[in-house]
């Protein structure tokens, strides 16, 4: 999600990622499904064409996930710590 809000394309963010447009078009669908609601939305095109775009939404689940990345990291890092001592 947070390359197609870079790129402006869901082509382009796929192809950032080394996959086929079919394959990151089905994992958006798959996403706008699951949630209900659109977290990416076309763009209508212009002289360069159309595109896709987070939507408010969209853009919400990718702090959340990020807010919840951070956490669970934070709250791993003794764990971990621990794992890496010697002995």
């Amino acid at each position: 999600m947070e390359l197609i809000a870079e790129h402006g394309s869901i082509s382009a963010a796929g192809r950032a990622l080394g996959m086929s447009y079919r394959r990151a078009w089905l994992l958006v669908e798959a996403m706008n499904t699951g949630f209900g609601r659109p977290v990416v939305e076309a763009q209508t095109g212009g002289r360069t064409g159309g595109g896709a775009r987070l939507s408010a939404f969209g853009g919400a689940v990718v702090a959340q996930y990020r807010a919840i990345e951070a956490a669970a990291e934070a709250s791993a890092a003794p764990f971990l710590a621990r794992l890496r001592q010697p002995g």
